[in-house]
């Protein structure tokens, strides 16, 4: 092949899978946006469409690990063809649906979808190019994804006033359509020829065993009783499923966790800061959303929610790049605790937060909680690949991208379940519809706020370890942090 032809290959699967994951990082931050509109339409009752939101992150906690296993043993290419037709399927599915069931069916197969599209892509991305061309390209790519995470929310406002929230999903089946025959005409199969064609199957299907029941019993206990039969023995059958995946992780050739990378305190360290990272912000998005629009609350339509959420989304993407230089200046740990101490003090503003209180209010602590995240996200990400040898790199970036999932997934529901439960105490107790939904907003926020503060302590936790020059293309890294965990100057090459 000439070099005019290999840079045009290799410019063809870099627009197609920046473009990817632009579309599917805007389609996952939109939705929140979007449920008071699908509830009205569909019928379904905005705490059973949480599920569109927590069920998407749960799938996609089993699927992302997995999907990278496929794409090296059957072909990267044809693993990402495959997870951008079945983006395209759930977005017609979704479009299509008259019953808030079909909807949540959808962002099921998306969850799937999208984890696929994000892992093949970027591997995709890897072996397309060498050296800093490979370090530029996969900082487009994480800089895409970051941009596509910030303009969600505003892109599903937008759509829900002109079109419908139908719309979103029709234009990002159009877009991936696209990627698909970018993907066809350009890029070129590729494997892991070195790799076990042993891919652990059980281990992804017992993360979802673990994790179906305990979203499940958050979702319901207050419904059934925290010590129903029923609620105790979802708790039960994630237990036993998580100590099923253990003992089956223990003895597959090519595990979807390598237990022993649990003795890396750094990476357990930046893994959970990962984890709270993602989950606390997840979890202020869904209740933001929802609360913003509320005509009891401030009774916004879905475009100014999604304006108004701007700072909370594209705050986080101007301060991450930042971060590396600050990080390498006072050390990655200390920023790290900062961060989650940011972010606290502006949870626990919005756990304050009383009926009258119009939007100017949110504004200080939702600029306090992104910068936060900024500061925590970036440097926990760098750490987690930092921290362990040059062949190990590639698993710690699968827990880190794991832990993001199961992150916003859980956190969400706690924080859904403790906003309803809340909201039903106060309405049963007299309070006007304002003053419920105030108070559901104050005790969720004070939950992750509680999260955020326990986090101080995770810079303690993480050893010493390589940290990153603060380069353009650590920003990039960091920017795209709270989504994806990206190589850095501080991860170890292999020689």
């Amino acid at each position: 092949m000439t070099t005019d032809a290999a840079t045009t290959k290799a410019g063809g699967v870099l627009a197609a899978t920046c473009l990817s994951t632009l579309v599917v990082n805007a389609n996952t931050s939109a939705v929140s946006i979007l449920l008071p509109a699908i509830s009205e339409d569909t019928g379904t009752s905005v705490d059973t469409l949480q599920w569109a939101v927590t069920g998407y992150s749960l799938v996609g906690a089993a699927v992302i690990v997995t999907s990278g296993a496929l794409g090296d043993v059957f072909g990267r290419k044809r693993i990402f063809q495959l997870g951008l037709l079945l983006f395209v399927a759930s977005c017609i599915l979704i479009a299509l649906a008259n019953t808030g069931e079909m909807v949540i069916v959808g962002r099921l197969i998306q969850g799937a979808a999208g984890a696929t599209i994000l892992a093949c892509g970027l591997s995709l991305l890897s072996v397309a190019n060498e050296g800093e061309a490979q370090l530029r390209a996969v900082s487009l790519w994480g800089a895409a994804a970051a941009v596509g995470a910030a303009a969600g929310p505003l892109l599903g406002g937008v759509l829900v006033d002109v079109t419908g929230w139908q719309g979103l999903f029709w234009i990002d089946a159009g877009v991936a359509v696209a990627c698909m025959l970018l993907t066809f005409a350009t890029v070129a199969e590729s494997r892991d020829e070195s790799r076990s064609r042993s891919i652990d199957y059980g281990g992804a299907v017992l993360v979802a065993l673990t994790l179906s029941p305990i979203l499940l019993a958050t979702s319901k206990g207050s419904d059934w009783g925290w010590f129903s039969v029923a609620t105790l023995g979802c708790f039960a059958v994630a237990v036993v499923a998580g100590f099923a995946f253990v003992a089956v992780e223990k003895r597959v050739r090519v595990p979807l966790l390598d237990l022993a990378l649990l003795r890396n305190r750094t990476l357990v360290g930046a893994t959970i800061a990962i984890l709270i990272g993602a989950g606390t912000i997840n979890a202020l998005m869904y209740l933001l959303s929802l609360y913003f629009q509320n005509p009891a609350a401030l009774g916004f339509t879905p475009f100014q929610a999604g304006l108004a959420t701007l700072p909370a989304t594209v705050g986080l993407v101007v301060v991450a790049p930042l971060v590396p230089k600050m990080a390498s200046k006072i050390g990655g740990r200390q920023v790290v605790s900062l961060g989650f101490l940011i972010t606290g003090v502006g949870f626990a503003v919005v756990g304050l937060t009383q009926a009258d209180w119009r939007y100017v209010a949110f504004l200080l602590p939702l600029i306090a909680i992104a910068v936060g995240m900024g500061m925590s996200n970036g440097p926990a990400s760098s750490a987690a690949t930092a921290a362990v040898a040059p062949e190990d790199v590639g698993a710690a970036s699968g827990v880190s991208n794991m832990a993001r999932y199961v992150g916003a997934a859980v956190f969400t529901a706690v924080a859904a379940t403790v906003n309803a439960a809340v909201i039903v105490n106060r309405t049963d107790a007299g309070h006007t519809n304002g003053e419920a939904l105030a108070s559901g907003l104050a005790a969720a926020s004070w939950v992750m706020a509680g999260l955020s503060f326990a986090g101080v302590l995770l810079g303690v936790v993480m050893k010493r370890h390589r940290e990153a020059r603060g380069t353009l293309d650590d920003a990039a890294a960091s920017a795209a942090a709270p989504l994806h965990t990206l190589p850095t100057s501080a991860t170890p090459q292999p020689r």
